[in-house]
């Protein structure tokens, strides 16, 4: 850790030369305080890029949990099935309601009203037609990419929308999130990017009751209901929200 920040300050840059000085005027600023933390170089911790104008975010994963977590509570559930979607949404979510969280990987963690258990999304432990609230988001377009120690298998979105399918109650409600653009990509091992019709495609038997885009570019919105078709052209890898029921 030393040489690393020996290494730093070695350096000449805008950002290096703010840092040091700044480091050198707090050490002169508790010189004229009473001394309560060890301000050593040994302990440094340099974060160089984080004086910005605005505060920056990850677009999807700040605005699908967001999306998603007013349908919930708007439909006011028992309870909530929840297949692989980011921790951050499950653990905020158990503070309203018992949420049941699956995972390949199962996570650690423990809260109130929250089971984190193990769930392969090719094979549900479910019974069909017995989910009346259940997302998946940003889950199904890493499955068979091998990323996560999955087996390889190009047709795995496939064989998970139908499991997702199957055990969706009728009159349930799915909340599904996937990357969304103006063609159907795969970024291996990352990911795959859907069109807006392969994805109405996929959940053909279900009915769709609102899709959302979150755009790429900010400048476009936040979260766009019933995006035109100009502004999907648009994308290469915004984020499609998409809200669907089991009517039969």
């Amino acid at each position: 850790m030393i040489k690393k920040i020996r290494k730093i300050f070695s350096r000449e840059n805008s950002n290096i030369i703010k840092f040091k000085t700044e480091f050198k005027q707090l050490l002169d600023l508790e010189k004229r305080s009473t001394k309560r933390f060890s301000l050593e170089e040994e302990n440094l911790y340099p974060c160089l890029s984080d004086s910005t104008a605005q505060t920056g975010f990850d677009r999807h994963y700040v605005y699908h949990p967001a999306w998603a977590t007013r349908i919930i509570i708007n439909n006011a559930p028992a309870n909530h099935i929840d297949i692989s979607s980011t921790l951050h949404f499950c653990s905020m979510l158990s503070a309203i309601l018992p949420v049941e969280f699956y995972d390949y990987r199962p996570a650690k963690l423990e809260l109130p009203n929250l089971k984190s258990l193990p769930g392969d999304l090719m094979n549900l432990p479910f019974e069909s037609n017995s989910i009346e609230s259940l997302s998946c988001m940003h889950t199904v377009e890493h499955v068979g990419l091998g990323r996560y120690g999955d087996p390889l298998d190009y047709d795995a979105d496939i064989k998970a929308v139908k499991e997702l399918t199957r055990v969706l109650a009728i009159g349930g409600n799915l909340l599904f999130v996937v990357p969304l653009g103006a063609k159907d990509v795969i970024c291996f091992n990352a990911h795959r990017i859907y069109s807006k019709d392969q994805v109405l495609n996929l959940f053909s038997d279900l009915e769709l009751k609102e899709f959302t885009l979150i755009p790429e570019d900010e400048a476009d919105g936040g979260l766009v209901v019933n995006p035109s078709n100009e502004l999907l052209k648009k994308q290469f890898y915004g984020c499609g929200c998409f809200w669907f029921t089991k009517v039969k």
